[in-house]
């Protein structure tokens, strides 16, 4: 049986099922272990780690411990009950008229980071002109329709993921200040930020950043010297604003103070430090690696839910999952109807309730010419269905993007 305990309660004779935290935390490249020693304790408890998943058929129990299935049964109470609070951004376009121009821009941000990140490689001077025309297309697409930039910051290639998980996190960013009524100058330095918040990898050798496999303590220690030597790099860089640098200089530390370099907490970390915490990690979780397969947008917002009690700030998460809502755009879901679909737009009122465009029946076992339902509306106005879970696309041999 899988149990959740405190790290307090972590002993020898344990079997780890989950070390519960963003796998870019630790250097395992697995979250399953049997924990042999009392080294092996203070070496998790050395991480930062609060709470983890045991598996008690495979090592000691906790008795009182609550199981995995009563967490998630409460993580989703509490998402149910925070979807009823809160409302999305209203778009003023349609995610398909947004596509087109969002694509353009797309295009041109992974073609300028990827020559700055090319430049800072080998010495030279970073000019954030460059940057800035980009991030301003980036928000004012966003401004538009936030899904229609971010459903495609979600397609990484793994061969160049440090170039596009430098503009995913520049337009999570943007999408994440808009929410907060932030005024468009902070907005777009947080936009800055983002594409920068990783320029410090340029001084990590390639065999540690691209390893297929397990970082050694040693390695880990290296990989995370990259938010020093980005630091480095933009002090020495003309024109970057105070908000930019926080993004890049914060983006590892954590709510509870267990973070990197500085091991900040709460309030010593700047907002924008807090919210970069928050944005790298989604984004971070949901991609695919050569040694890691990414959990989906809605399996991960439930996790950073869960870990917010300690690594990020609660209430700017909330306002996070706002932005990406509680099914995000591209998500795979099960309606009651038994048709697979994936959610294209959010409601405006209720997050609960998107727009989905169904492609699969499950009863019949076979594809569906697509069709778009507004679970939002009533029977015989667009709708009349509801989503009772969402869905591996691997499960089903799905490609979401593909009905985007």
């Amino acid at each position: 049986m899988i149990k959740k305990i405190s790290i307090q309660q972590l002993k020898p004779g344990m079997f780890i099922h989950n070390i519960n935290c963003a796998w870019i935390e630790h250097p395992f490249l697995a979250g399953t272990l049997k924990v042999k020693n009392d080294k092996a304790v203070e070496t998790i408890i050395g991480l930062g780690i609060s709470e983890l998943y045991i598996d008690t058929l495979k090592g000691l129990d906790v008795i009182d411990a609550p199981t995995e299935t009563e967490v998630n049964a409460e993580i989703e109470h509490k998402m149910q009950e925070m979807a009823e609070q809160t409302k999305p951004i209203i778009a003023t376009s349609t995610l398909r008229e947004e596509l087109k121009t969002s694509k353009k821009v797309y295009k041109e941000a992974n073609r300028i980071i990827s020559n700055i990140m090319n430049d800072a490689r080998i010495g030279r001077q970073i000019e954030v002109e460059r940057i800035e025309p980009v991030v301003g297309q980036m928000a004012n697409s966003i401004l538009r329709n936030k899904d229609a930039l971010l459903s495609l910051c979600r397609i990484k290639n793994k061969d160049d993921y440090t170039f596009l998980h430098s503009v995913s996190v520049g337009a999570l960013l943007i999408s994440f200040a808009h929410a907060l009524d932030f005024n468009r100058t902070v907005i777009k330095q947080l936009g800055v930020g983002g594409m920068l918040h990783d320029i410090g990898k340029t001084k990590v050798p390639n065999e540690i950043l691209n390893k297929p496999g397990k970082l050694t303590e040693e390695e880990f220690v290296i990989m995370k010297s990259h938010v020093v030597h980005g630091c480095s790099i933009l002090r020495r860089s003309p024109g970057i604003a105070q908000v930019s640098f926080d993004v890049a200089a914060q983006h590892h530390e954590r709510f509870d103070g267990s973070g990197y370099p500085l091991g900040l907490k709460n309030l010593e970390t700047s907002v924008y430090g807090q919210m970069a915490a928050i944005v790298d990690v989604y984004d971070a979780i949901t991609a695919d690696r050569c040694y890691h397969k990414g959990m989906t947008p809605t399996v991960a917002v439930r996790k950073m839910f869960e870990w917010s009690k300690f690594h990020f700030n609660p209430n700017l998460l909330r306002t996070f999952i706002r932005t990406v809502g509680i099914y995000p755009v591209g998500t795979l879901v099960m309606l009651e109807s038994g048709k697979l679909g994936v959610v294209i737009e959010q409601c405006e009122t209720d997050m609960t309730k998107p727009l989905v465009r169904t492609v699969f029946d499950t009863k019949k076992n076979s594809f569906i010419t697509p069709s778009d339902i507004n679970l939002a509306k009533p029977l015989g106005q667009g709708g009349g269905d509801r989503i009772v879970n969402y869905e591996s696309p691997d499960k089903w041999n799905i490609d979401p993007n593909k009905f985007m």
